[in-house]
C-alpha cells in the first residue's frame, strides 16, 4: 500500500511524534509498503509533479529527534511564516495515499482536528475518529465520562488562566494542561507555596489547566487493541516522577512488562482499560494510564488515542509481551483501521 506517515506538527510533543513516525515508517517499509514520512506543519518538502509520484521517490526521514527540552514552537512558526498550522500540500499528498498512518501526538493530531479535516476530504486514517479523539484529549470531559461510567479517577477541577482567583484541591496535587500530553507543563505540587509556579508553567502551554488530587502508588499502563487489553506495564522512574525527561531520555526509567503485580490487580487494570476504551468511544488502539494505590485500587489518569511509537514507548513493549512484534503491530494498526471504511 501507499501510506503517508504523518508526524510533527505544531505541538509541544512534536519531537516525540517525529521519532514515532520515523520508526513506524521504517517498520511499514519492512512489511512491503511504500511509506512516506510527512511533517504536518511543513508538509512534504521535496519537489514532485504529481502527488502519487512521492511513493516511488527516495525516502527522506531526516526530520530530527527527541531533545531534552520541549520544542520552541514560536521559533518553528517563524521558520515557515504566514498563518495556519498545516503544510501547504499536506491534504494533497495524504489524499493520494491508500491510508494515512497518524503518528501525531498532542495538539493538531490527538485532539480530533486533523481527523475532522480528513473526514471532510474522505481521507482514510488510522486510529480513533474525530469524536473519540476530541473527548479523550479533553481531560475535563474525559473525567466526567469516567464518573458516569463508574471508572475510578482522581478528583479534579479546571482552572482558567483568566480567573480572578485560582482554586485548588488541597496538597499534594497535580497541575497539568487540560489537553496536553507527555507531561509537558505538568507539575506535582507538595505545598501551597509552590502552587503559583506550577500554574505559571502550565499556563505557558494552555489557558485551561486540570488541578487534581495526587494519588500515591505504582504507575501502570494498559494498551487496548480492538477492545482487548494487552499485558500491564509498570513504569518506575529512577528519580522523581514520570516527566518529559524521564519519558524520553534513555536510561532514566525502568519498565516492567508484564508488570510484577498480583494477577487480580492486573485483571482489574485490564478490565478498567477496556471500560475506558468503550466509554470514550475509542477505536482500533489506545493506551490508558493508571495509578494503583496501596489498597490495589486502579485510578485512571487519562487515555492516549495516539500513544507513542518510539523505541522507548510503552504500548509497543506491551504488544511485544503479547507476542506481537513491532513491525506486525504497525501493520496491524493499518489493517484494522481500514476496516472502519468497509
Amino acid at each position: 500500500m501507499n501510506i503517508i506517515v504523518l508526524c510533527g506538527g505544531l505541538s509541544s510533543e512534536r519531537d516525540v511524534s517525529i521519532t514515532s513516525g520515523k520508526v513506524a515508517a521504517q517498520a511499514l517499509r519492512r512489511k512491503g509498503h511504500k511509506a512516506v514520512l510527512v511533517d504536518l506543519f511543513f508538509g512534504y518538502t521535496l519537489p514532485y509533479e504529481k502527488a502519487e509520484d512521492i511513493f516511488d521517490a527516495e525516502y527522506f526521514d531526516d526530520l530530527g529527534g527527541i531533545g531534552e527540552d520541549v520544542p520552541d514552537l514560536d521559533a518553528l512558526r517563524s521558520m515557515r511564516g504566514g498563518r495556519g498550522r498545516i503544510g501547504a500540500n499536506v491534504v494533497e499528498v495524504c489524499a493520494a495515499a491508500d491510508i494515512v498512518f497518524l503518528a501525531l501526538h498532542g495538539e493538531d493530531g490527538e485532539d480530533g482536528k486533523v481527523q475532522a479535516m480528513f473526514d471532510l476530504y474522505d481521507i482514510r486514517y488510522t486510529g480513533t475518529g474525530t469524536l473519540g479523539s476530541s473527548v479523550a484529549m479533553n481531560k475535563e470531559v474525559a473525567k466526567k465520562l469516567f464518573a458516569q461510567s463508574g471508572i475510578l479517577t482522581p478528583m479534579g477541577i479546571t482552572v482558567n488562566k483568566y480567573d480572578e482567583a485560582y482554586a485548588n484541591v488541597g496538597f499534594p496535587c497535580v497541575v497539568k494542561p487540560r489537553s496536553g500530553g507527555s507531561s509537558v507543563g505538568t507539575s506535582v505540587v507538595d505545598r501551597e507555596e509552590d502552587y503559583a509556579a506550577a500554574l505559571e508553567l502550565g499556563f505557558k502551554y494552555e489557558d485551561n489547566l486540570i488541578v487534581e488530587q495526587y494519588v500515591k502508588g505504582r504507575e501502570c499502563d494498559v494498551g487496548v487493541i480492538c477492545g482487548k487489553a494487552l499485558p500491564v506495564i509498570e513504569i518506575c522512574p529512577k528519580s522523581g516522577w514520570f516527566d518529559y525527561t524521564n519519558k524520553y531520555q534513555s536510561g532514566m526509567t525502568d519498565e516492567y512488562c508484564p508488570a510484577d503485580i498480583p494477577e487480580e490487580t492486573a485483571k482489574v487494570l485490564q478490565e478498567a482499560a477496556v471500560k475506558v476504551f468503550d466509554a470514550l468511544l475509542l477505536e482500533v488502539y489506545a493506551r490508558m494510564d493508571f495509578i494503583v494505590d496501596a489498597e490495589g485500587k486502579a485510578w485512571c489518569l487519562e487515555a492516549n488515542t495516539l500513544p507513542g511509537l518510539t523505541p522507548a514507548s510503552l504500548m509497543p513493549k506491551e504488544a511485544a509481551a503479547a507476542g506481537i512484534p513491532y513491525d506486525d503491530f504497525c501493520e496491524f494498526i493499518v489493517t484494522e483501521s481500514l476496516k472502519k471504511y468497509n
